[in-house]
């Protein structure tokens, strides 16, 4: 049972891919509503008055309209959601990249929570948290047993209320308490390093508000330390996506002006739409051009996109219109699929819905929902293969994605990731050791970096012999 939970870990990374969404957020108000179904709605008035009535015991009347809201939107398909006003708080936090915490990125370890980073100039920074920390204790709380989600929670609070975190550190072979403070933190969803004389790399790990503006100056400070750069790799993997105009934006650091990034289309006018790689398209309404201060060789320096079957939504769009105008060599694994757009719609009482409004396309006109980009260079996860690629979830995994109604399932796909969650249980039962993870994005041992750099320069490239296009669905006859 322990390996499984533990291999249902790596799963569950593919499906926070799938929720998190390109979207557009927006006021909105119709001045007519279609004719309502009396029947139904009458019929629903008749169940809510049973429930209220015979139900076995007192049900809160709010809950249950709460309830019925959130369940017709659910139905829908697997990205658009009703927010009550904490889950509203915790998306708007989310895309604005902001919230009140200690401020470490984090994963599991042994049912522990590692830290993965502590983010420079936050609490958990100036108070000697290390990478590679496991937390044990979380105030009086044990970890053992939490989910991520339930341990991030705990620690995130209201400003200037402490929390204390009990820390094991391996190298010390020694377990202490840290008390820290809480504070409003801002998370870089950019990051860049030189690999190597002439090379950089740059990586976007969420669209947010201020993505672009860091992504501006993660790039200055790379020209700052070579300004005769030959090669750019920009890494999408495991972004899940974000903000719409931030793709855009992203899109229009590497095209010209007029190029067409992303086009939209749904059922009502507003969904209808071209989006070009021009200020007009991503600055908002006041807002400067951040993409001015770019050095003008940003434009045709030779670019590799690395894309996984994490990279949906926003990242995809960037590496659709990337690699539809020949700009930039896609490399990796064929990504989510995430081929929708949602629009947030504030309600009242600080609620709102998330509501899918279009499907876009690529400039050449390409949708990718449920299929997702294919790279134009396969590479395994590391030079032994791959590890995890099977188990990820993808669009296409996801009940109610929106397809064709006559879709046939993928059974192949799922008796592979089947499959593949055996061999990794069946290793974990022989060694009686965890799983090793996957080196991290940017490091020495990132074989797929690796590759992108022997692509920038002209050299071989060892391209996968096991990984094959997912074609679209197949629909029966």
């Amino acid at each position: 049972m322990g390996g499984k939970l533990k291999v249902a870990g790596f799963i569950a990374l593919g499906a926070v891919a799938g929720a998190l969404t390109t979207m557009q957020l927006t006021a909105f108000a119709r001045n007519s509503l279609a004719p309502l179904p009396l029947e139904e709605l009458q019929q629903l008035a008749a169940v809510f008055g049973m429930v209220k009535t015979d139900y076995v015991e007192p049900v809160d009347e709010k809950k249950l309209i709460t309830d019925a809201i959130s369940g017709m939107v659910a139905g829908l398909d697997p990205h658009s959601q009703y927010f009550d006003k904490k889950s509203f708080k915790e998306f708007r936090e989310g895309t604005t990249g902001r919230f009140v915490g200690v401020g470490i990125e984090i994963g599991m370890e042994d049912g522990l929570v590692k830290v993965v980073s502590p983010i420079e100039g936050t609490p958990a920074f100036r108070a000697g948290i290390k990478a590679g920390d496991l937390i044990t204790r979380i105030d009086d709380t044990a970890v053992k047993g939490l989910s991520l989600d339930q341990a991030v929670k705990r620690m995130r609070g209201e400003p200037q209320t402490k929390v204390v975190l009990t820390i094991f550190r391996k190298a010390e072979n020694r377990s202490f308490p840290v008390t820290i403070t809480r504070e409003e933190i801002r998370v870089q969803s950019v990051r860049a390093k030189l690999i190597e004389p002439g090379y950089g790399w740059v990586r976007v790990s969420q669209f947010q508000d201020r993505t672009i503006d860091d992504f501006v100056r993660k790039v200055d400070e790379l020209y700052k330390q070579d300004p005769n750069l030959k090669g750019l790799v920009l890494d999408l993997r495991n972004d899940p996506g974000g903000l719409l105009e931030g793709a855009v934006a992203l899109s229009a650091a590497f095209l010209p002006g007029d190029s067409t990034v992303v086009s939209t289309n749904g059922q009502i006018a507003e969904s209808k739409a071209s989006f070009k790689a021009a200020p007009e398209y991503y600055v908002r309404r006041g807002g400067a051009d951040p993409l001015k201060k770019l050095p003008a060789a940003l434009k045709n320096i030779p670019l590799v996109v690395l894309v996984n079957e994490g990279s949906a939504s926003a990242s995809e769009i960037v590496a659709g219109a990337l690699q539809d105008y020949r700009r930039a060599t896609v490399m990796g694994a064929q990504t989510f699929g995430k081929g929708s757009v949602q629009t947030v719609r504030p309600l009242s009482g600080e609620t709102a819905l998330k509501i899918t409004t279009a499907r876009y396309y690529t400039p050449s006109g390409r949708s990718i929902q449920a299929k997702g980009i294919v790279p134009d260079v396969w590479l395994d996860e590391t030079a032994n293969g791959n590890v995890f690629s099977a188990l990820r979830l993808r669009e296409a995994d996801l009940e109610k994605h929106l397809s064709t109604p006559d879709e046939k399932k993928d059974e192949t796909r799922e008796k592979a990731r089947e499959e593949a969650r055996k061999r990794l249980e069946e290793q974990q039962a022989k060694t009686h050791e965890p799983i090793k993870a996957l080196p991290e994005f940017g490091s020495p041992d990132d074989f797929q970096l690796a590759q992108a750099l022997n692509q920038l320069k002209g050299k071989p490239v060892v391209v996968s012999k096991s990984m094959v296009e997912r074609k679209a669905e197949v629909k029966t006859q």
